[in-house]
Order: C-alpha cells, then structure tokens, then sequence
C-alpha cells in the first residue's frame, strides 16, 4: 500500500502522521506533498524520515494508492486531475467536490459503502461540524426518523487552522496585558469574544458553513431531514461543541436512547449532570470519539430531545474521518 499526504504542514497534514502511527495505518511507502515553501521540511513517521516534496502538475502520484489531502478547495480543484490520473483515490478533506453528484461524501460510521461508487476516484470528507452532528443524530435516525433538527455550534479556533490557534493565543496574552491585540485570522478579536459568524453570508442570512450542515447531512444520511444551524466561533483553541435539538417521527422513550448512544460506534455517552459529568472541550482535546452528555427530552415538543456534544475538529471533524475512509477501503479490498 502506498499513500501520499498533500498539505502535511498543516494542522490537518501533521494530525494524518500522528494517527499513521496511533492507529499503525497499514503502508508501505508514504510520500509528503507540501507548497514550495514547505518543500525540504522532513517528518518522521514509524521512525523513518521523509521529505516533503513540493506540489506540482507532473506524475507524481503514478504509482500511489491512496491521497489523503488537506491543502483547501483552491489546490484539490488545481490538482484533482493529476492526483487521481493513474488510479490514486483522493480522499479530500476541502469543501470543493463535497456537493457533486458523482463524489460521495462519506463518514464511515454511517455510510462506509458510498466509498463503492466513485466514478471519478475522489471521496470527499464532510465539513467537521457535519460530521460531529451526524455521528451523534445517527443513533437516533436508527430508533425513529429525524425530520427536523436545529443545532448551535460553538466552534473552536482550530477550525480555522493552526495559525488561528496560535492567534488566539497571542491574543489572551496581549489582552491580559492590556496591549491590543493582533487580529489577522478572524474578523475580530476571537480572545473573550464570541463571533456570530463563520464564512460568508448567504442570500438567505445564514453562511456558508451553517447550510453545509443542512446540504451536506441530507446527502450523507440519505434522507429529507431539515438542518437549521447557527454557527459561533468561540475563544477555545481546539474541540468544537454543539447543542442540538431535534424532532422524531415517533416518541423515543430516553432510555432507548441512551442506550442507543451507548452502542454506537464513534459515539462516548458522558452524562451524569447530578455529579457535574457532561463532554467539555478543554478535557477532550485530542481524542477520537464524538462525546454526548445533557441528553434530556425536550419538553416542548412530544417528539423532541436535546443533547450536547463535544468533539476534536482537528481529530473526527477532519484527519481521523479520513482514515477511516482509507482503512475501510483497504479492509474491504476497494484499492
């Protein structure tokens, strides 16, 4: 087997090696594709050395099996053609082939065998919010159709990347300091701010990140649900959080639910509100699962529950998912 990176620099590329190794991903050759300023750098992986190689339109990618790419929308449009040309599945971690028809858009926990169909080689890996709330709604789809949900999403800085987790950072300090902050990576200053808005605005006064979660969660469940989001970034540096509120064709009695979540895979049931046990970002930075504490029925509506969850955008909302696609395809004998 043998796998490429592209963007390994990044906060998402340098997550791809640590779960190479956490997870002892089955490969035997690897190749590092970065931009010509991070062309040279070397990483170790499994206790060898590789050097980045610099990203360019040539036959590179001849011989390699699998792509795992977190380089954005701009680079996988750039380079999608020569990534896939003799065979490499792309697995893209952008947002640019995520709504076309003939790319499925895949979290495994839910819809591993999308992976089968993919007639141009390119499997694209959701937006991390999407994937967060789908793992935690999934359990429930299984006991009664979700035919509406609504969700706020308290997003972290590592969603914007490293450089905006380390802008936060320097922002705490020079505000404690009573110095003005930089502010470079946000539209204002994120440090004991709330911001109302991630990406851009629609014609529709929601953004672009709060309809992904409605587009992209109807193609990966297969299914009519409606998704009506607000998206927030706040002052954390990495795990995203959401409080979701969703309506069932049927009356779920809580304790199926429960232990719905406690079967379910990818999914860790924290939830114990009497002694204070409910998910929380600072304390699950760096692990895998999608966390579901202050599980409850809503008591305004006959159908409805509400929950919290937590989980590492950097992790599940993007480098792990994409393993995961790539080990599913390589146990199933797909490449």
């Amino acid at each position: 087997m043998k796998i490429a990176i592209v963007g390994v620099s990044g906060a998402v590329g340098q997550e791809f090696i640590k779960l190479l190794e956490e997870r002892n991903f089955p490969f035997d050759e690897l190749t590092l594709f970065g931009s010509a300023r991070s062309a040279g750098s070397e990483y170790v992986v499994k206790g060898n050395k590789f050097t980045v190689k610099e990203l360019k339109h040539n036959d590179d990618f001849k011989n390699i099996d699998i792509v795992l790419a977190s380089a954005g929308a701009g680079t996988s449009r750039e380079f999608a053609a020569d990534i896939t040309k003799y065979g490499a599945v792309m697995i893209d971690n952008s947002s640019a082939f995520r709504m076309e028809n003939d790319i499925p858009l895949v979290v495994p926990e839910i819809n591993a065998e999308d992976c089968k169909n993919r007639p141009r080689n390119i499997i694209a890996n959701p937006n991390c919010t999407t994937i967060q709330m789908v793992v935690a709604l999934n359990p429930i789809e299984k006991l009664s159709h979700i035919t509406r949900v609504h969700i706020a999403t308290y997003q972290s800085a590592s969603g914007a990347g490293a450089a905006a987790m380390e802008e936060l950072k320097i922002q705490t300090s020079q505000v404690l300091k009573g110095e003005s902050p930089t502010i470079e990576k946000f539209k204002y200053q994120l440090a004991f701010n709330l911001i109302p808005q991630i990406d851009v605005f629609t014609d529709n006064d929601y953004t672009k990140e709060e309809m992904k979660m409605h587009n992209e969660t109807r193609k990966i469940m297969h299914s009519d649900i409606a998704v009506s989001a607000t998206a927030i970034r706040v002052p954390v540096t990495r795990a995203h959080s959401e409080a979701i509120w969703c309506e069932t064709s049927a009356s779920l009695p809580l304790e199926e639910v429960i232990q719905a979540f406690k079967s379910a895979k990818g999914v860790t049931l924290l939830d114990n509100p009497a002694e204070g046990k409910y998910p929380m970002p600072f304390y699950l930075a760096g692990c895998n699962d999608v966390y579901v504490g202050r599980l409850r029925k809503d008591y305004t509506h006959p159908n409805g529950l509400a929950f919290w969850t937590v989980s590492d955008q950097i992790r599940k909302g993007a480098a792990l998912n994409a393993i995961q696609i790539a080990e599913y395809m390589i146990e199933n004998n797909l490449k």
